[in-house]
């Protein structure tokens, strides 16, 4: 395997599946089986995920929350998308432990680095919810830092799209992917494939990032193989 610890960051939103809101069964049991495959290759993995599917602390500020309460609602979105995947990976006989940045016993055990390596020592999946424990943090920023502070060889970004464009290939028939780039060209570029914070903290930490395409079975192991999919950020 290329690499041996990683810090996957799951996009709440792609828990939706095509329900277009929730948690899909179907979606969380598919993510769930490919990190299944990455642990029993004997690989640690440590997960961020998002709350975009439940709540998002900016989306509910521009509708009239109050940005500090609308953070900490996502906050407590992403400890519910955490449950649900610690449930459908135990459900699946894989040790895992969900770990809050916030203290919320008996729900999850409040965070600290030496539990979370110790942890992934022990071959659990280790889930850090609730981002960084503060507002107006984005949960890319929390799995930028946990990310390095676990010393994840490198930070795996699931997303829905197969790496990184110059544009939105959504929006943009003519966009052209990037198999890798590096941090200065993003920023050059104005590409926004995580927000400044986070970006920054894995430059200056010398995190690389793997954008890739986590709806995709099977394609988390290619990555952890070092397949040539999706696309890597590097300094």
């Amino acid at each position: 395997m290329k690499y041996k610890r990683v810090l996957l960051k799951l996009s709440g939103e792609s828990l939706m599946g095509e329900q277009g809101y929730g948690i899909d069964p179907e979606r969380l049991n598919d993510y769930a089986e490919q990190i299944k495959e990455a642990v029993e290759l004997g690989v640690q993995v440590g997960i961020v995920i998002g709350g975009g599917n439940i709540f998002r602390g900016l989306s509910g500020a521009s509708k009239g929350f109050d940005r500090y309460k609308g953070d900490q609602m996502g906050m407590l979105a992403t400890v519910i998308n955490g449950l649900a995947l610690q449930s459908a990976l135990q459900a699946m006989a894989v040790k895992t432990r969900v770990l809050t940045a916030i203290r919320m016993n008996p729900v999850g055990e409040y965070y600290d680095k030496p539990k979370a390596v110790e942890a992934l020592n022990n071959g659990e999946v280790v889930i850090m919810a609730a981002g960084t424990g503060n507002p107006y943090f984005t949960t890319d920023t929390g799995s930028s830092l946990r990310g390095i502070e676990i010393e994840a060889d490198v930070m795996l970004k699931g997303t829905r799209v197969d790496g990184i464009y110059t544009a939105d290939p959504e929006k943009d028939s003519t966009a052209t992917k990037f198999d890798e780039i590096t941090f200065d060209e993003i920023y050059n570029r104005g590409l926004k494939i995580m927000d400044l914070t986070a970006t920054t903290m894995c430059k200056e930490n010398n995190l690389d990032i793997v954008v890739f395409d986590m709806d995709t079975k099977g394609n988390l192991v290619k990555v952890l193989k070092g397949d040539n999919i999706g696309t890597l950020v590097k300094n």
